[in-house]
């Protein structure tokens, strides 16, 4: 059957990946930001999965204020780089798995969540720079990423959104759904956005460390407390755009210690560092025993 062996969380900054694509990433502002993540390039490479399942959100451009699901997984066989306004990343076509999406569509539906099937769209920084982050730019000549991706966004843009409890929940379907593949399938599933940071309005710029890093804990040693963290939380103490650590919990939600198991699971790497852009970056990597 098939696995999930691992969970990755990272933040999905935007200009993260324009350092990265102009070259930035040894000046003095951005080097201990990459730094933090040389551990997980490396860990990659030893611990290659051979599908990534990225919980991520859009930022308006597969979706519009016309219409934003709630859940959205991708089904395709190809993902191009998106436009965001100032040309797409120069990265290579994200590949697919349509065979193992459609079985967790189908599952995960059948356990009674909505999901919308979408089978064409781009993608864009909040699922590429955590492909950059975590395996580096491929050559510029490469056509695709080290392993296929299926794509699932989440709605943390236009209210009302998800609660943490449905996507911790969520996440447990999507273990069942993965377990139940026939095929012998060693699966990562990685959460990204957050961490702490707004946007706009009085309180733009707000970086909240000590919420993100008490985040940290309970994602690690308590995550049903921070299932339990309730949205207005999210939105007092880590901004209006700290609700994206919701998704880290569909990451969470699919991992060994939280599906009916007592072998728990090992913290192989943490990382956090305030500021990049406008946001705090945390990061952390856990292994199922």
């Amino acid at each position: 059957m098939a696995r999930i062996t691992a969970s990755v969380y990272t933040s999905h900054v935007p200009a993260i990946g324009a350092a990265l694509d102009a070259g930035k990433d040894k000046e003095p502002y951005w080097q201990p930001v990459f730094a933090g993540y040389d551990y997980s390039k490396q860990w990659m490479k030893d611990n290659k999965p051979d599908v990534v399942f990225l919980v991520y959100n859009d930022h308006a451009t597969a979706f519009s204020l016309d219409m934003i699901p709630t859940f959205a997984i991708g089904t395709a066989a190809q993902y191009q780089p998106a436009d965001e306004g100032y040309g797409a990343r120069p990265v290579p076509t994200v590949i697919g798995h349509p065979e193992l999406a459609s079985h967790i569509a189908q599952s995960v539906i059948q356990q009674d969540f909505d999901l919308t099937i979408v089978n064409k769209m781009d993608v864009d920084h909040g699922l590429t720079v955590p492909l950059s982050l975590m395996c580096g730019n491929p050559p510029k000549d490469a056509f695709h990423w080290p392993c296929p991706v299926i794509p699932f966004a989440v709605n943390v843009v236009q209210y009302p959104v998800p609660s943490g409890q449905r996507c911790f929940n969520l996440g447990q379907a999507i273990r069942r759904a993965v377990e139940s593949y026939d095929e012998d399938l060693n699966v990562h599933i990685w959460g990204t956005g957050g961490m702490s940071h707004q946007l706009q309005g009085p309180r733009a710029g707000l970086i909240n460390k000590d919420f993100d890093n008490a985040f940290l804990d309970k994602l690690i040693a308590d995550p049903a407390a921070a299932a339990a963290i309730p949205h207005i939380d999210y939105v007092r103490e880590a901004g209006s755009e700290g609700i994206e650590l919701v998704m880290w919990l569909i990451a969470r939600g699919a991992m060994a210690d939280v599906a009916g198991r007592a072998d728990g699971v090992n913290l192989k790497h943490r990382f956090f560092h305030v500021p990049a852009s406008n946001t705090a970056v945390g990061h952390l990597i856990l292994e199922n025993k």
